[in-house]
């Protein structure tokens, strides 16, 4: 208080108790990627970063699920692809040519996986083509956001593999060079193949093609996996793009001709009806009565021929073949609210996941866990009895002892961003020894409140964590005169047990 020039009774209150530092949120993932619209009450939200808690925010600010077109066609001769059905001896292909976006069906898997918060960026609608220069731009729109904590881009698979991986440096670059306090989750472009495909090792070309910089900000999952998020009552008939090609299937599936003739029967003839309307124009219809009569149609094609309810069975198995990122940030939010960010997001079952894509061995891991190059890529795995698990917990830099396991970075990274925080609140102090006791105890408390939760190791705190500040520890005098407070933070970070050995031995009869 000022000085005392009245006389009078004077009240002084002192702080008895240091700031404390409030813990940052660690699980709040940005996604960016194309969605049906991006309006706020009639104010665009295109390129611009939003946050929403949950699918239906998303439905409300995003619109909903593309409209996915197929294109029947015969398969070649010479073709290895494998056929979505068969007629008559014939083999048919089912390509999808429209419609091919993944941010909607991925913010479905993220969610069914536990996850919160998150942030969308819509880069553009339904109807453009995927870009990696609008994905880039994107995530570089991240930059004024300080709350995401994870970066991921879904669509990156559905470019050219170079541009994939240009999107994926620029995450990369973001999350470690320029912001520091996030990390990128990645998918391995070409993860729905085989490593022994004849196209090419699909692991070998993202490690070539990735380089070599912040891999410790990114942690990347293979295979791709098999989902239940489209259903095969969000299919129809309208999903195929070439129906003529569909009623000819039909009418040799079925036997009909084009038209009734004098010896058809009801049946024949109420069928090559249903046959004739998949390509009606439906004029005289209208809302509720167009609606119900298509409902209509698409059941009776169900019920008359099993080559269309396999075609709507391929379909549903096309969209819900996904790369498994989004899924991760589930898991990764689900694990920091039950267990801690110091957990380790492994040894975890993913919901709304059938099974992965391709069945990995213990032995074909191997490969995947630790490599001379460093760049260890997580499995998804397979075990019989207890579903589809995440069997890997490292970032990319896998040969670096600090920077090894995904939980460790984004531990250290919530320490540094909720100390930092908090330290802003002494900026301008005098830097003198108040003011270093007072940070040094604000700091110790809430190491202290982490090492009690299970985030340090150690026995006691003095083994889980040290603050040191003040002149001749942690500054020179010359510090103190440019205005330099130095604190010094040394934490033991928990890691995970990844190996566990245990040692058997015969030992002597004792009785």
């Amino acid at each position: 208080m000022g000085q005392m020039k009245t006389p009078g009774v004077y009240i002084v209150e002192k702080n008895a108790f240091p700031n404390s530092v409030v813990e940052v949120a660690t699980a709040v993932p940005a996604f960016i990627g194309y969605t049906e619209r991006a309006d706020n009450k009639g104010k665009s939200l295109s390129n611009k970063p939003w946050r929403i808690t949950s699918m239906s925010e998303f439905h409300n600010y995003f619109g909903f699920s593309p409209e996915p077109k197929f294109e029947i066609t015969e398969k070649p001769a010479d073709s290895f692809e494998e056929a979505a059905f068969q007629l008559a001896g014939q083999e048919y292909l089912l390509s999808q040519n429209a419609g091919k976006y993944l941010l909607y069906y991925s913010m479905l898997l993220f969610f069914q996986n536990g996850g919160g918060p998150c942030y969308i960026v819509s880069v553009g609608s339904y109807g453009d083509d995927v870009e990696a220069e609008k994905l880039s731009k994107g995530v570089n729109l991240l930059v004024r956001e300080q709350e995401p904590t994870m970066v991921v881009v879904p669509e990156t698979v559905l470019l050219k593999a170079a541009d994939s991986i240009s999107v994926q440096q620029t995450a990369l670059a973001h999350c470690g060079g320029k912001m520091r306090n996030r990390v990128a989750i990645l998918d391995v472009w070409g993860g729905d193949k085989d490593r022994q495909d004849p196209a090419g090792d699909c692991i070998d070309s993202f490690r070539s093609a990735l380089g070599i910089n912040y891999l410790d900000f990114a942690t990347a999952y293979y295979p791709w996996v098999n989902t239940t998020i489209v259903q095969e009552s969000e299919l129809n008939y309208e999903n195929i793009a070439n129906l003529d090609v569909l009623q000819g299937l039909l009418r040799s599936e079925l036997g009909l001709g084009d038209t009734p003739d004098d010896g058809s029967t009801p049946k024949a003839i109420q069928q090559i009806e249903m046959i004739n309307n998949l390509t009606s124009t439906w004029e005289d219809r209208a809302g509720e009565d167009l609606l119900a009569d298509k409902m209509l149609l698409n059941k009776s094609l169900r019920a008359s021929s099993p080559m269309f309810g396999n075609l709507i069975a391929e379909m549903r198995e096309q969209l819900n073949l996904l790369p498994p990122a989004a899924a991760m940030a589930g898991v990764y939010t689900m694990v920091d609210n039950t267990r801690g960010v110091w957990k380790a997001p492994a040894n975890v079952s993913l919901s709304a996941v059938v099974s992965p894509v391709v069945n990995i061995t213990h032995d074909e891991q191997e490969d995947l866990n630790v490599t001379t190059q460093g760049k260890s890529i997580n499995a998804i795995r397979s075990f019989i009895g207890e579903g589809t698990l995440v069997w890997g917990a490292r970032t990319l830099d896998g040969n670096s002892l600090d920077w090894r396991y995904i939980n460790v970075r984004r531990t250290m990274i919530m320490l540094e961003e909720s100390i930092r925080l908090a330290s802003k609140a002494y900026v301008f102090e005098p830097n003198t020894a108040n003011t270093w006791v007072t940070i040094k105890s604000m700091i110790r408390n809430f190491l202290t409140g982490i090492w009690k939760r299970g985030g340090l190791a150690g026995a006691v705190p003095d083994d889980a964590f040290s603050v040191h500040v003040g002149l001749g520890e942690t500054m020179t005098s010359e510090d103190i005169l440019e205005g330099i407070l130095r604190v010094t933070v040394m934490v033991a970070i928990s890691r995970p047990a990844e190996f566990i050995e245990i040692t058997f031995q015969q030992q002597m009869q004792k009785s």
